[in-house]
């Protein structure tokens, strides 16, 4: 392999992406945009949930406990209606998603150390927010009631028995428990997806459509030196984009770095590897731009986006899909990251990941290898 014939191939493939502004673009502004649209627009946190009430007494005792869904963050009390009917059409229209509807003797239940309900009707439509919100609300009623039972043995002479169990919790890793701190980081990892595949899907198609691929085969240059030097830009390119990524999660989004920006960079570089070396095979079968384009995103976002660990888990996937994402690459890179990121977790205790990411990255070189041969 000579080396001089490596770099012509290189700067020829920079020659090609600074003509194409379209190249430029997605170069410079899809990590950006993407980082935002998935940043700001990804949320799992569940505030100020629109909130209806019917108090049907209207005590201090059922006042005190609307104001405790007022005070708290995760509930926003859009309005306190007079009549049943009105939280069903409520919650029909889909202005509210909880309904509280407090009995006309909470307070006389209270008072004589009786057992009150209150009744929570949830919008279940989407189940994960229905089951946030209905943990949402029986802490806060179980707040409330611990300390009106508190108050009753106090007035009864009675002394406050402490519980014989009791947890004391620490939350590690994401201290806030916010869900950006666990979504960016895998952000990184679609985006890098998305973006390394995507470029260097075009890179053998724009060739056969422009016509030029005659002239290259008619060259004295291998095909590794082909493959290597229209690889090599954008893998420069996908370090810059890795690197801007990184700067945006850590100053702009504000998620803790607490790793190694050596590990971080290594895995990487592995990953940047495999999707590209995946967009090359995809650009050499396709030989359309248009194609390889579609067939790249479509095999790198999506299995990255639903099987990477990224937003689901995979612990809670069916035993065959959860089989099945071991041959996802991004499963690795998405891991690492978030170790990376949010624990510090040294190098030692990453091998799985930087191993597996070693090994598809030497056989998807391999394989686009193969798949490029000089001949028309």
């Amino acid at each position: 392999m000579s080396l001089h014939r490596l770099l012509a191939v290189a700067r020829k493939e920079v020659i090609q992406i600074l003509r194409d502004p379209r190249s430029l673009a997605i170069v410079i502004l899809m990590p950006v945009i993407q980082m935002f649209l998935f940043g700001y627009g990804i949320n799992l946190d569940l505030k100020h949930t629109p909130t209806y009430i019917f108090d049907r007494e209207g005590s201090p005792q059922s006042r005190e406990l609307v104001s405790r869904f007022r005070s708290s963050a995760y509930f926003n009390v859009a309005r306190q209606v007079d009549n049943y009917a009105d939280l069903i059409t409520a919650l029909d229209a889909g202005r509210c998603k909880l309904a509280i509807v407090i009995p006309p003797d909470f307070s006389v239940q209270l008072r004589n150390g009786g057992a009150a309900t209150v009744q929570a009707l949830v919008d279940a439509t989407n189940d994960n927010t229905g089951s946030l919100v209905l943990g949402y609300t029986e802490s806060i009623v179980a707040g409330y009631s611990g300390e009106v039972r508190l108050e009753w043995l106090r007035r009864q002479g009675q002394l406050r028995a402490a519980p014989p169990v009791s947890v004391a919790t620490r939350t590690w890793y994401n201290e806030d428990l916010e869900s950006q701190a666990f979504i960016i980081p895998g952000i990184v990892a679609i985006v890098m997806a998305v973006v390394g595949a995507f470029l260097t899907s075009l890179t053998v198609a724009r060739e056969w459509e422009r016509g030029s691929m005659e002239q290259l085969i008619s060259t004295p240059v291998s095909s590794l030196e082909v493959m290597l030097g229209k690889l090599l830009p954008y893998f420069v390119i996908g370090f810059f984009d890795t690197a801007v990524c990184t700067g945006m999660a850590i100053l702009w989004f504000g998620v803790p770095f607490r790793g190694s920006l050596l590990t971080l960079f290594a895995g990487s570089a592995m990953f940047l590897t495999v999707v590209m070396s995946q967009g090359f095979f995809i650009s050499v079968v396709a030989k359309s731009q248009l194609a390889a384009s579609q067939v790249a995103l479509i095999s790198t976002f999506l299995p990255a986006f639903l099987l990477s660990g990224f937003l689901f888990s995979i612990e809670q996937m069916p035993q065959v899909i959860q089989a099945f994402t071991h041959i996802i690459p991004a499963r690795y890179y998405v891991t690492l990251m978030k170790a990376v990121f949010l624990k510090g977790t040294p190098v030692s205790y990453l091998y799985t990941e930087l191993a597996a990411l070693a090994a598809f990255a030497a056989v998807l070189v391999l394989i686009a290898t193969r798949a490029f041969q000089k001949q028309l």
